[in-house]
């Protein structure tokens, strides 16, 4: 049976730099060195299940208005609630910290035994609903700022909802990281550039399966009119949360974590160019 200390999760070192302001979305600017046409661009960054509270997301999204030089917002996708219905402690992300490694049963108790008392939270938090909430925040975003360009990122359920966000036409670049299940009928509604962040081992989904099913559905489309520029990269070594609540203490969690995050920023830098 695995240690707690292997199984839980873990939190990114520093303290959130930006502010909160539209919709109660964290917001990260880009530096002063910014050019005119880099800050007309910006980067929607959409969280795992623990949202807003969780810093890790806020530092993550300063990390990429530094890098990308364009604003980063992290909506509040969950309308004000938490996951864990308190302040966040690390038992509360309890994962697998690296491929290979196996939640104990009693974890699994635990694990089962927390999902099902939050039923409530995760009803009122159901993907339609989140849904909405995001596009009135982008509805908002477009009558109050004029970006040319808006890139989407997510991180596990995030990354599942950016899939079903791509295919609304609202974002034109997009980021998926070790995202939750998503069905083949929304990968093929997909429209925008994406890229994708496959973890080796995921205690969720399939990921290998997954990965396969990306690649036969966008290599499908090559040659055709509806065909979208695209990537994928498996990080060995990695489970589920790597790209967003990596186990820093393990030296290939922390290059996988650093990769997954250049990755990120590249496909970015290539596909939301601003003339």
């Amino acid at each position: 049976m695995s240690c707690p200390d292997c199984i839980s999760g873990a939190f990114l070192p520093g303290e959130p730099a930006g502010a909160f302001e539209l919709h109660g979305a964290y917001h990260a600017s880009p530096p002063a060195t910014a050019t005119e046409a880099q800050t007309k661009r910006a980067i929607v960054l959409l969280t795992d299940a623990f949202g807003l509270p969780l810093k890790n997301c806020k530092i993550i999204a300063d990390r990429l208005a530094e890098r990308l030089c364009c604003d980063v917002w992290v909506p509040d996708m969950f309308a004000g609630k938490c996951y864990s219905g308190k302040p966040l402690m690390s038992v509360d992300l309890m994962m697998p910290g690296r491929a290979g490694e196996k939640m104990g049963f009693l974890h699994w108790l635990r694990f089962i035994w927390l999902l099902l008392i939050r039923v409530p939270y995760v009803v009122a938090n159901r993907p339609a609903v989140v849904d909405r909430r995001l596009l009135a925040f982008l509805d908002s975003l477009e009558s109050q700022r004029t970006y040319d360009k808006v890139g989407a990122v997510g991180y596990c359920f995030g990354g599942a909802t950016v899939v079903r966000l791509g295919a609304t036409g609202r974002i034109h670049s997009a980021v998926v990281c070790h995202p939750a299940p998503f069905t083949i009928d929304q990968l093929k509604a997909l429209k925008a550039p994406t890229s994708w962040v496959w973890p080796e081992d995921d205690i969720f989904v399939k990921a290998a399966d997954l990965s396969l099913q990306v690649e036969a559905v966008f290599s499908e489309r090559k040659g055709k009119d509806t065909f979208i520029d695209y990537e994928c990269k498996e990080y060995k070594g990695t489970t589920h949360g790597f790209a967003s609540r990596p186990e820093l203490k393990y030296p290939e969690i922390k290059e996988a974590f650093e990769k997954a995050f250049d990755q990120t920023v590249e496909w970015f830098n290539k596909t939301l160019v601003v003339p």
